[in-house]
């Protein structure tokens, strides 16, 4: 090795040791007869003094070093004077008198900042991935990332779970994006598929009795990108046999509480973990992945809107749409522009417009209001206990149709929250979602399509109704929400033929398509299949939330731009017209026209 330490180790009880660090400097300050370097490696930072009198070499190289050039320092540990500690530093209380100093490898001036953690543009911190990922901020995530992953694998194992790889490349059965395709040579004009999960491999390894199967499994989609998404992400893919849906939710509750407390270090907020019905979640919070950080719940006032004046809420109650609200307190001296604004923001996500109540102390009327005047003393009395209001308080209203007014008021919910530090990143918030509706009706192609996937058992006391009310089954599907975003999906599986193919039928997918699709499952289920179920947390949104960070780019090593492109290498790239030929792939002119 060409250090005997890091320089992350060293403490007061190494004075008087001779040892030598290996890495990158830091910081460079010439003082003349003096030089220190902050020497750097992935463990942390040691300072290294290197003196004119003592060591004159060293010292006339070291005028000469700059900063990320790659060094070597051997020298001797020395306690710092009582009140020069560094206690920013792990290694603080001591630094290094370098006695020799060897240049392993020069560098040119970084495009931005390594040793400081400000704000350089995505563009430029993608275009130079490498140094970018020097940055201990990103080193963090990535330790982070594997500190998670470790212990996650010792947990797994110690509970008798398998880990098992499946195939990257695998037949193209669409799952709700759009695959990636890969073009065969020894199968001219024919593709493999990379996965979107391994979804029916997993249900296959339950069929061939491993029982209980996990792995950090990568998985591609081939759809649009935002902040918690990416072409290529992690999950981690789980599936049990023999259980039910309390017993997956209790063994992966038991695994994210440790995560965040051990592991992570934070605080969790919600112990043990609630358990939403889907209908409730979307009327107390307007999402089945809520924030729990926070309070501003949603509250229903159709039956006192009903009995007002204001026509938009008493006509839109009578056609069978809702009336709700949230209180956000302190807000009551809110100007006429920022609730505007606050219109605007409800405007975005739907609505046609935002009413209001400022609750004051005092004065003619308890709130200040242009809708007031349409209620009663007694309708405003009771909507005002309905909604828990307090003097200071500011009521906002949303009516329209029930997606409307829950995806209007989940949106103002998360800005206000954030308006009001209500979404402290140090704490971590899980709820379960269960009871979702197995099939959404699809308006456009009028047929059911499956509100998760298409292998989702159904409630069995609910089996009877999808011959004749299919909208009224329920999934046995459950989902983990953390801090606003979903962090993992699953339920209990099909684990027969007959209501397999039902389920098919009822999505209208063609019996032929199905078996050419799906027919390496059908069979499958008639071997013996054990009843099972699973669930796959995403990897890269978890250690997101746990890292503190705005989008999942920043706890991946090598992560695409929003347009999916790899700045770095240059990827998605042009391919040579013999490889294409040996493909018998031949592009479009009108594509080529278009590059």
């Amino acid at each position: 090795m060409l250090k005997t330490h890091n320089c992350g180790e060293l403490r007061a009880e190494n004075a008087g040791q001779t040892v030598t660090l290996a890495g990158w400097v830091h910081r460079w300050r010439d003082q003349g007869g003096l030089v220190f370097l902050d020497l750097r490696d992935r463990w942390g930072v040691t300072q290294v003094t290197v003196n004119q009198q003592t060591a004159p070499e060293a010292h006339a190289l070291a005028r000469d070093i700059r900063s990320e050039w790659v060094i070597q320092v051997t020298g001797v540990v020395v306690k710092r004077p009582d009140g020069m500690e560094n206690s920013d530093l792990a290694s603080g209380a001591i630094e290094v008198h370098a006695s020799s100093i060897v240049v392993l490898n020069r560098a040119k001036t970084p495009p931005f900042y390594i040793n400081k953690d400000e704000k350089v543009e995505e563009a430029l911190r993608m275009r130079y991935r490498y140094l970018d990922l020097r940055r201990p901020s990103m080193q963090h995530n990535l330790v982070l990332r594997h500190n998670v992953l470790r212990y996650i694998r010792n947990y797994l194992g110690d509970r008798g779970f398998v880990e098992i790889e499946t195939p990257i490349l695998f037949k193209t059965t669409p799952e709700g994006a759009r695959d990636y395709l890969v073009p065969s040579r020894v199968h001219p004009g024919k593709f493999y598929a990379l996965p979107q999960s391994p979804q029916q491999l997993k249900q296959l390894l339950m069929v061939a009795g491993y029982e209980r199967y996990f792995q950090v499994a990568r998985c591609f989609r081939d759809e649009d990108q935002r902040g918690d998404r990416q072409p290529e992400f992690t999950q981690l893919d789980m599936e049990m046999s023999f259980v039910t849906r309390e017993d997956v939710m209790d063994l992966v509750e038991g695994m994210m509480t440790h995560v965040v407390e051990d592991v992570a270090g934070l605080e969790l907020v919600t112990k043990p973990f609630p358990r939403l019905k889907h209908h409730d979640a979307l009327l107390r919070y307007g999402t089945d992945k809520p924030d729990l950080r926070y309070g501003l719940e949603i509250v229903d006032v159709s039956d006192i809107a009903a009995g007002t004046s204001f026509r938009v809420f008493a006509d839109n109650v009578a056609a069978g749409n809702p009336v709700r609200g949230i209180r956000v307190p302190g807000l009551a001296s809110y100007s006429r522009r920022e609730l505007s604004e606050l219109e605007e923001i409800a405007k975005s996500a739907g609505a046609k417009g935002l009413a209001w109540m400022a609750v004051e102390e005092g004065g003619e009327s308890p709130v200040r209001s242009p809708i007031a005047k349409f209620f009663t003393p007694e309708l405003l009395v009771m909507l005002l206990e309905r909604m828990q209001a307090q003097p200071g308080d500011l009521l906002l209203f949303v009516s329209d149709t029930a997606p409307v007014v829950a995806g209007s008021l989940d949106t103002l919910r998360r800005t206000l929250a954030e308006r009001l530090n209500l979404t402290d990143p140090k704490k971590i918030a899980f709820c379960w979602i269960i009871d979702f509706p197995l099939f959404e009706w699809n308006e456009d192609e009028q047929r059911w399509d499956p509100s998760h996937h298409l292998f989702t058992a159904p409630m069995w006391e609910d089996v009877a109704m999808l011959d004749g009310e299919p909208g009224k089954v329920r999934g046995q599907q459950y989902d983990l929400a953390c801090n606003g975003y979903e962090v993992a999906g699953g339920s209990i599986r099909i684990h027969d033929r007959q209501i397999q193919e039902k389920i098919f039928k009822l999505i209208g997918l063609d019996p032929d398509i199905a078996r050419e699709r799906f027919g390496h499952m059908l069979e499958a289920f008639e071997y013996g299949t054990p009843p099972h179920g699973g669930i796959a947390p995403g990897v890269d949104r978890l250690i997101m939330l746990l890292a503190g960070e705005p989008n999942i780019r920043e706890v991946i090593a090598f992560p695409k731009t929003q347009q999916a492109a790899d700045l770095m290498a240059g990827a998605p790239s042009e391919a040579e017209p013999a490889q294409l030929e040996e493909l018998h792939i031949r592009i479009a002119d009108d594509v080529t026209e278009k590059s």
